[in-house]
């Protein structure tokens, strides 16, 4: 393979070029130390021969990045409107024009995600290192909400490439210089300041770049949904700021709820989300180095086993009242431990507690439990054990061991940090940090593992994948896209703040992602509708090719036939005059002539002509409909509504109560055949109707296909008031 080297001016990074060389894991080699001598960027070939000028090496690097097809487009078109972006970047670095640039930017951006098709290009690259580079002045704008588009745009690509980007930030601007800086120039003040740009408001304490190491540790007793993966996003956008890791840790202490099907589906599930991690462990691979800790403590009288009844202990920690087992002997400790370790009718009785402090106002340091018996079977594990640890003992312990610098957990658990540095402090290990984000909490949603089997075991839902569930499954099963959710979690950042969220806000996201691509079909409701026969229609029917969207040239074509007769919706129908003109959208105009109701005054056939060179401007109605073939489709509508009919459940909350009845609406439809080629998760637009995802494609032409409806940010309309 022929070495490539590149140099560059000590003062000039060209960001862009270093960005398109990591995103596309190009083997030039970035030669920082012959960058004094180079005046203009340049690649350096084995053989000697060479290419200068900061736009040529990128189209370079784009052309020859076989990972990445469209990054310097999929046709002519694209490659010149990429030549045209990365010409028009460097307009960023003119002060004047700066703010001029990002209004033509933003607007352009407001349908689109990316500059040019429907991939990340090097004019993408281009002009996000320009921002990039800007310092300052554009984290300041970034931070407003002038331009919601960009500053979308740029979020995005920051979070989708977040490690090969990383990388640049070493030739970022110096916050406050005005010149960019070599990293190999850098003076140590100078490298925290290029350190800090991009970092979330609050940063992690103490964290030191490179040496971040986080964990997810959900339990297996359930799927992932939104909450936890906020949880798992947070822990991949620290990660990769300060070039660190993750692990996966199933924190496997509970037998009676966890199996492995829950594990599986969460392996699963962490994979949509993208999530890069080094390794999977399991809290079970340190039950012996646990049972060991917990011995150590019982021996330095800082545990002991306790066999009060649990609602007497429970009430006696509310009291503040000392267990009468506080001050048992070490030797009446291990004696009770080995009775718990064996699984005995004596142990059975009886659990362990850390010797905090009864009298705390904090209830957590309460003595609280750190093992307990279950003689159930381990779904990992099988009947090795009939001792568990809970999580508040063994969380901070296998934190510590594995390495971990910073716990990243919820805000809900606040009072418990006291009690996990004491754990720590108790056992002598190196202490963690805790890491506070506020829990995502959504309205008319159950995020509640307990209350979401519930559900699944009373039949309400269709298992843990349900679109009517908050499971990333369920979500990504209703048309959510991940690239909304993971730009969701990150708009929020790491706020501490408790808020009740909308749903609208995550879908007005994701419509903006898929409307600029989503093919358009055809559909008309089965019940009720109306033949509208056309006298001077096509004796015989045609075939036309028209764009399934017209302003995404790469969603291809579809056949559309035209015939004398054509099925419209009974609701059009009715809203039909005699002589008016209509729009039949894909064709042209037509006049009414005749309408035939029924006894009850229902329309049952239309009769009238075409008007092929009326205005489409003129006319009040614009009319999907479907020619009069067998090669039409059975379709089957599926909408959705909240299972609860409280906006927030409280924890003392029954969910029997507040189950709401109406959950899911089917309504059945004629499709254009050109549906039959969709694929399991393929998402449309239904002209007229809204955005849907295939959750059942054609199989034969009895079965229907079945399509999911997609919300889009509007305000919500109960199922009840729409049946």
């Amino acid at each position: 393979m022929e070495r490539i080297k590149l140099s560059f001016p000590a003062d000039t990074p060209p960001l862009s070029v270093i960005a398109a060389l990591h995103i596309s894991s190009s083997p030039v080699t970035i030669d920082s130390s012959s960058s004094a001598a180079a005046t203009v960027p340049t690649f350096v070939f084995s053989d000697g021969r060479k290419l200068s000028g900061t736009c040529v090496l990128l189209r370079y690097v784009a052309r020859s990045a076989p990972s990445l097809p469209g990054f310097y487009g999929h046709d002519a078109f694209e490659s010149s409107h990429i030549d045209e972006w990365v010409d028009y970047a460097p307009v960023f670095s003119s002060g004047s024009e700066f703010e001029n640039a990002c209004t033509r930017v933003d607007n352009y951006l407001q349908s689109r995600t990316f500059l040019v098709g429907n991939s990340l290009s090097i004019a993408d690259v281009a002009v996000w290192s320009a921002l990039s580079g800007s310092g300052p002045r554009w984290e300041s704008l970034r931070k407003s909400k002038k331009y919601q588009n960009l500053v979308r745009w740029f979020n995005s690509i920051s979070l989708e490439y977040a490690e090969p980007l990383n990388k640049v930030a070493a030739y970022t601007l110096k916050k406050g210089s005005g010149k960019p800086v070599a990293a190999a120039s850098k003076s140590k003040d100078q490298q925290t300041d290029a350190n800090d740009k991009g970092k979330p408001e609050v940063d992690l304490p103490g964290a030191v770049m490179g040496k971040v190491k986080l964990r997810f540790a959900p339990e297996p007793s359930g799927y992932l949904h939104i909450g936890h993966a906020k949880a798992a996003l947070l822990n991949k956008y620290f990660a990769e700021r300060y070039q660190g890791e993750v692990i996966v840790r199933f924190d496997d202490t509970n037998p009676a709820k966890e199996s492995n099907e829950f594990v599986d589906n969460l392996v699963k599930d962490i994979g949509t989300l993208g999530i890069k991690y080094e390794r999977v462990t399991y809290t079970s691979d340190y039950f012996p180095e646990l049972m060991d800790m917990a011995e150590k403590l019982m021996r330095e009288g800082k545990a002991y086993v306790d066999d009060t009844p649990r609602e007497q202990m429970q009430k006696e920690r509310m009291d503040g009242i000392d267990s009468k087992c506080r001050n048992h002997s070490v030797e009446e400790n291990l004696k009770l431990w080995k009775e718990m370790i064996e699984g005995s009718e004596r142990g059975l009785q009886c659990c362990v507690r850390g010797k905090l402090d009864m009298q705390d106002p904090n209830k957590a340091m309460r003595d609280p439990v750190y093992y307990r018996c279950n003689p159930m079977s381990h779904h990992r594990i099988g009947n090795k054990y009939k001792i568990y640890p809970t999580y508040d003992f063994a969380c901070p312990f296998v934190d510590s061991v594995e390495g971990i610098t910073h716990a990243l957990r919820s805000s809900e658990y606040h009072d418990r940090n006291a009690q996990y540095y004491k754990v720590l402090e108790d056992m002598g290990l190196r202490r963690v940090e805790i890491y506070e984000f506020s829990r995502l909490n959504l309205v008319y949603t159950l995020l509640s593992k307990r209350k979401l089997l519930w559900f699944v075991q009373q039949g309400l839902v269709g298992g843990w994948d349900d679109p009517r569930f908050p499971t990333v499954q369920g979500i990504v099963r209703r048309g959510l896209k991940i690239e909304a959710l993971i730009q969701f979690i990150l708009e929020q950042g790491a706020s501490k703040n408790l808020n009740l969220m909308e749903w609208d806000k995550l879908w007005t996201i994701n419509k903006k992602i898929i409307d600029p691509v989503c093919p358009r079909h055809t559909a008309v409701i089965e019940e009720r509708r109306v033949l509208l026969t056309l006298t001077d229609g096509p004796d015989e029917p045609f075939v036309r090719l028209i764009p399934k969207h017209k302003k995404f040239e790469g969603a291809g074509e579809k056949a559309t036939t035209f015939t004398k007769r054509i099925w419209i919706e009974g609701a059009d129908a009715s809203a039909i005059s005699v002589g008016e003109e209509v729009t039949l959208m894909d064709w042209g105009n037509a006049i009414v002539k005749e309408i035939t109701k029924d006894e009850e005054g229902r329309v049952t056939a239309l009769s009238g002509v075409l008007n092929l060179q009326g205005s489409v401007k003129t006319t009040k109605l614009k009319l999907t409909w479907l020619p009069e073939i067998s090669e039409l489709v059975k379709l089957t509508l599926t909408d959705f509504d909240y299972l609860i009919t409280k906006k927030k459940l409280e924890e003392d909350d029954e969910v029997a109560t507040f189950v709401n009845p109406y959950t899911k609406k089917e309504t059945l439809a004629l499709g254009d055949s050109n549906m039959r080629s969709l694929k399991c998760g393929d998402v449309i637009q239904l002209e007229r109707k809204g955005y849907y995802r295939c959750d059942v494609p054609f199989v034969k032409p009895s079965k229907p296909i079945v399509l999911f409806s997609i919300p889009d940010g509007r305000q919500h309309q109960p199922l009840s008031a729409a049946k």
